[in-house]
């Protein structure tokens, strides 16, 4: 997904939409950086709040694509496709904070 994002970024083209274009690619890198960076804490927790910061990315990520698909810097199919990716990894990221959250060890 976060490739395909930056692949898509790539061909927004225009100096009105570097921002959009930047936003595009901060968003999708965002998601694995953050599952990666979440991986790697002490406990469950930790990990669900960096898991939480990543489905924030994909709805950041959902909004970037329709606004260049809106303003026509994007082809409709290709985001469309696109957006299909984002929803399907929100729907995994909400399910492993799920997993997380159902098998947290109670506080003692």
């Amino acid at each position: 997904m976060a490739l395909n994002a930056h692949g898509v970024a790539k061909r927004v083209r225009g100096t009105d939409y570097s921002s959009l274009r930047s936003q595009i690619i901060r968003a999708a890198m965002s998601v694995p950086a953050n599952i990666v960076e979440g991986s790697g804490q002490k406990s469950s927790r930790e990990f669900s709040r960096f898991l939480v910061i990543a489905i924030n990315s994909t709805t950041e990520l959902e909004y970037h694509l329709i606004s260049a698909r809106d303003l026509h810097v994007a082809d409709g199919s290709e985001v469309l496709t696109l957006l299909s990716q984002v929803i399907e990894v929100r729907k995994m990221l909400y399910g492993l904070l799920r997993h997380l959250a159902s098998h947290a060890q109670p506080k003692t």
